[in-house]
Protein backbone atom coordinates (compact mmCIF):
# COMPACT_ATOMS: atom_id res chain seq x y z
CA UNK A 1 0.00 0.00 0.00
CA UNK A 2 0.98 3.65 -0.42
CA UNK A 3 2.55 4.87 2.82
CA UNK A 4 2.31 8.55 1.99
CA UNK A 5 2.13 10.43 5.29
CA UNK A 6 -0.25 13.40 5.41
CA UNK A 7 0.96 16.75 6.75
CA UNK A 8 -2.16 17.28 8.89
CA UNK A 9 -3.09 14.50 11.31
CA UNK A 10 -6.47 14.77 13.01
CA UNK A 11 -7.12 12.93 16.29
CA UNK A 12 -10.56 12.20 17.73
CA UNK A 13 -11.01 12.25 21.49
CA UNK A 14 -13.39 11.13 24.21
CA UNK A 15 -16.02 13.27 25.95
CA UNK A 16 -16.82 15.82 23.24
CA UNK A 17 -20.24 17.06 24.30
CA UNK A 18 -21.92 17.39 20.91
CA UNK A 19 -20.30 14.55 18.95
CA UNK A 20 -19.02 10.98 19.34
CA UNK A 21 -15.96 9.55 17.55
CA UNK A 22 -17.97 8.55 14.48
CA UNK A 23 -19.58 12.00 14.20
CA UNK A 24 -16.19 13.69 14.55
CA UNK A 25 -14.67 11.56 11.79
CA UNK A 26 -17.62 12.17 9.46
CA UNK A 27 -17.30 15.94 9.98
CA UNK A 28 -13.54 15.84 9.50
CA UNK A 29 -13.69 13.81 6.29
CA UNK A 30 -16.48 16.01 4.91
CA UNK A 31 -14.31 19.06 5.60
CA UNK A 32 -11.34 17.63 3.70
CA UNK A 33 -9.13 15.96 6.29
CA UNK A 34 -7.32 12.95 4.82
CA UNK A 35 -5.62 11.46 7.90
CA UNK A 36 -7.68 10.27 10.85
CA UNK A 37 -6.41 8.83 14.11
CA UNK A 38 -9.09 7.22 16.26
CA UNK A 39 -7.97 7.93 19.81
CA UNK A 40 -10.13 6.26 22.44
CA UNK A 41 -8.54 6.40 25.88
CA UNK A 42 -11.56 5.66 28.06
CA UNK A 43 -12.64 2.15 27.18
CA UNK A 44 -14.88 1.26 30.15
CA UNK A 45 -13.21 -2.11 30.72
CA UNK A 46 -11.31 -4.92 29.05
CA UNK A 47 -14.50 -6.94 28.72
CA UNK A 48 -15.38 -8.64 25.45
CA UNK A 49 -18.47 -6.44 25.21
CA UNK A 50 -16.49 -3.21 25.42
CA UNK A 51 -13.84 -4.52 23.03
CA UNK A 52 -16.55 -5.44 20.52
CA UNK A 53 -18.03 -1.94 20.90
CA UNK A 54 -14.60 -0.50 20.02
CA UNK A 55 -14.36 -2.78 16.98
CA UNK A 56 -17.82 -1.65 15.86
CA UNK A 57 -16.78 2.02 16.12
CA UNK A 58 -13.55 1.29 14.21
CA UNK A 59 -15.41 -0.54 11.42
CA UNK A 60 -17.84 2.36 10.96
CA UNK A 61 -14.97 4.83 10.84
CA UNK A 62 -13.10 2.63 8.37
CA UNK A 63 -16.10 2.79 6.03
CA UNK A 64 -16.26 6.60 6.28
CA UNK A 65 -12.53 6.90 5.62
CA UNK A 66 -12.72 4.51 2.67
CA UNK A 67 -15.42 6.64 1.01
CA UNK A 68 -13.27 9.74 1.40
CA UNK A 69 -9.95 8.04 0.54
CA UNK A 70 -8.71 9.00 3.99
CA UNK A 71 -5.96 7.18 5.87
CA UNK A 72 -7.30 5.53 9.02
CA UNK A 73 -4.96 5.03 11.97
CA UNK A 74 -6.01 3.69 15.37
CA UNK A 75 -4.20 4.64 18.56
CA UNK A 76 -2.82 1.90 20.81
CA UNK A 77 -5.07 -1.11 20.06
CA UNK A 78 -2.90 -3.33 17.84
CA UNK A 79 -5.33 -6.26 18.03
CA UNK A 80 -8.20 -4.06 16.84
CA UNK A 81 -6.03 -2.64 14.04
CA UNK A 82 -5.37 -6.20 12.85
CA UNK A 83 -9.00 -7.30 13.08
CA UNK A 84 -10.47 -4.19 11.44
CA UNK A 85 -7.58 -3.90 8.95
CA UNK A 86 -6.96 -0.23 9.56
CA UNK A 87 -4.27 1.49 7.51
CA UNK A 88 -2.08 1.53 10.56
CA UNK A 89 -1.45 2.10 14.24
CA UNK A 90 -0.03 4.86 16.43
CA UNK A 91 1.89 3.72 19.51
CA UNK A 92 2.54 5.81 22.62
CA UNK A 93 5.74 5.56 24.64
CA UNK A 94 4.18 2.98 26.98
CA UNK A 95 2.40 0.95 24.29
CA UNK A 96 3.66 -2.12 22.43
CA UNK A 97 7.02 -1.72 20.69
CA UNK A 98 6.88 -0.87 16.96
CA UNK A 99 8.89 -3.99 16.11
CA UNK A 100 6.38 -6.19 17.91
CA UNK A 101 3.48 -4.39 16.22
CA UNK A 102 5.16 -4.87 12.83
CA UNK A 103 5.29 -8.63 13.39
CA UNK A 104 1.56 -8.64 14.07
CA UNK A 105 0.42 -6.16 11.41
CA UNK A 106 2.89 -6.82 8.60
CA UNK A 107 5.06 -4.60 6.43
CA UNK A 108 2.18 -2.87 4.64
CA UNK A 109 0.78 -1.34 7.82
CA UNK A 110 1.67 2.25 8.72
CA UNK A 111 3.24 2.39 12.18
CA UNK A 112 3.79 5.65 14.02
CA UNK A 113 5.30 6.31 17.42
CA UNK A 114 5.43 9.09 20.00
CA UNK A 115 8.66 10.90 20.90
CA UNK A 116 9.61 13.60 23.39
CA UNK A 117 13.40 13.58 22.96
CA UNK A 118 15.98 12.96 20.25
CA UNK A 119 16.80 9.69 22.02
CA UNK A 120 13.16 8.64 21.53
CA UNK A 121 13.39 9.50 17.83
CA UNK A 122 16.57 7.48 17.41
CA UNK A 123 14.95 4.45 19.06
CA UNK A 124 11.77 4.70 16.95
CA UNK A 125 13.80 5.23 13.77
CA UNK A 126 15.83 2.11 14.50
CA UNK A 127 12.62 0.18 15.20
CA UNK A 128 11.35 0.99 11.71
CA UNK A 129 8.39 3.32 12.30
CA UNK A 130 6.94 5.17 9.30
CA UNK A 131 6.45 8.50 11.06
CA UNK A 132 6.98 10.05 14.50
CA UNK A 133 4.71 12.29 16.55
CA UNK A 134 6.98 14.73 18.42
CA UNK A 135 5.69 16.67 21.40
CA UNK A 136 4.06 18.05 23.32
CA UNK A 137 4.55 21.40 21.62
CA UNK A 138 2.77 23.00 24.59
CA UNK A 139 0.46 21.96 27.41
CA UNK A 140 -2.53 19.89 26.34
CA UNK A 141 -5.36 18.61 28.49
CA UNK A 142 -6.10 15.77 26.03
CA UNK A 143 -3.18 13.70 27.33
CA UNK A 144 -2.55 12.50 30.87
CA UNK A 145 1.01 11.96 32.20
CA UNK A 146 2.27 14.64 29.83
CA UNK A 147 5.95 14.57 28.84
CA UNK A 148 8.01 17.78 29.23
CA UNK A 149 6.72 20.57 26.98
CA UNK A 150 9.11 21.26 24.06
CA UNK A 151 8.00 24.58 22.59
CA UNK A 152 9.43 25.93 19.34
CA UNK A 153 13.02 25.86 20.57
CA UNK A 154 12.81 22.26 21.79
CA UNK A 155 11.34 21.03 18.51
CA UNK A 156 13.89 23.04 16.51
CA UNK A 157 16.82 21.53 18.44
CA UNK A 158 15.55 17.99 17.91
CA UNK A 159 14.93 18.55 14.19
CA UNK A 160 18.46 19.95 13.86
CA UNK A 161 19.89 16.79 15.47
CA UNK A 162 17.83 14.69 13.05
CA UNK A 163 19.34 16.59 10.11
CA UNK A 164 22.84 16.11 11.49
CA UNK A 165 22.21 12.36 11.76
CA UNK A 166 20.50 12.24 8.34
CA UNK A 167 17.20 11.02 9.83
CA UNK A 168 14.62 11.96 7.22
CA UNK A 169 11.56 10.16 8.60
CA UNK A 170 8.41 12.37 8.67
CA UNK A 171 8.14 14.08 12.06
CA UNK A 172 4.74 15.43 13.12
CA UNK A 173 4.55 18.09 15.84
CA UNK A 174 1.78 17.45 18.34
CA UNK A 175 0.36 18.86 21.56
CA UNK A 176 -1.91 21.85 22.14
CA UNK A 177 -1.47 23.24 18.62
CA UNK A 178 -3.82 26.00 17.43
CA UNK A 179 -3.99 27.54 13.94
CA UNK A 180 -1.86 30.54 14.90
CA UNK A 181 0.99 28.21 15.97
CA UNK A 182 1.31 26.39 12.68
CA UNK A 183 3.56 28.76 10.64
CA UNK A 184 6.25 28.90 13.36
CA UNK A 185 5.98 25.13 13.93
CA UNK A 186 6.51 24.40 10.23
CA UNK A 187 9.48 26.80 10.23
CA UNK A 188 11.28 24.40 12.59
CA UNK A 189 11.55 21.93 9.72
CA UNK A 190 9.01 19.38 10.93
CA UNK A 191 7.14 17.50 8.22
CA UNK A 192 3.66 18.24 9.56
CA UNK A 193 1.44 18.73 12.59
CA UNK A 194 -1.32 16.94 14.48
CA UNK A 195 -4.46 18.51 15.92
CA UNK A 196 -7.06 17.30 18.38
CA UNK A 197 -8.63 19.71 20.88
CA UNK A 198 -8.39 22.83 18.69
CA UNK A 199 -10.76 21.15 16.23
CA UNK A 200 -12.83 19.02 18.59
CA UNK A 201 -13.74 21.90 20.91
CA UNK A 202 -14.19 24.50 18.16
CA UNK A 203 -17.59 26.19 17.85
CA UNK A 204 -17.25 25.89 14.07
CA UNK A 205 -15.27 22.74 13.35
CA UNK A 206 -15.64 23.02 9.56
CA UNK A 207 -14.06 26.48 9.41
CA UNK A 208 -11.35 25.53 11.91
CA UNK A 209 -10.43 22.49 9.81
CA UNK A 210 -10.32 24.66 6.69
CA UNK A 211 -7.90 27.03 8.45
CA UNK A 212 -5.60 24.16 9.44
CA UNK A 213 -5.78 22.59 5.96
CA UNK A 214 -4.48 25.87 4.52
CA UNK A 215 -1.05 24.91 5.92
CA UNK A 216 -1.09 21.28 4.82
Amino acid sequence: MDKKIAKLHYLTQDDIADANHIDLVQEACNAGIRWIQLRIKKLPSDSLEDRNALIDIALKIKNICKKHQTTFIINDYVDVAKQVKTDGIHLGKKDMSPMEARKILGNDSIIGGTANTFKDILRLYNEGVDYIGLGPFKFTSTKKNLSPVLGIEGIQNIIQKCKECKITIPIIAIGGIIVEDVPSILNTGVYGFAVSGAINYAEDRKTTIKNFLHYS
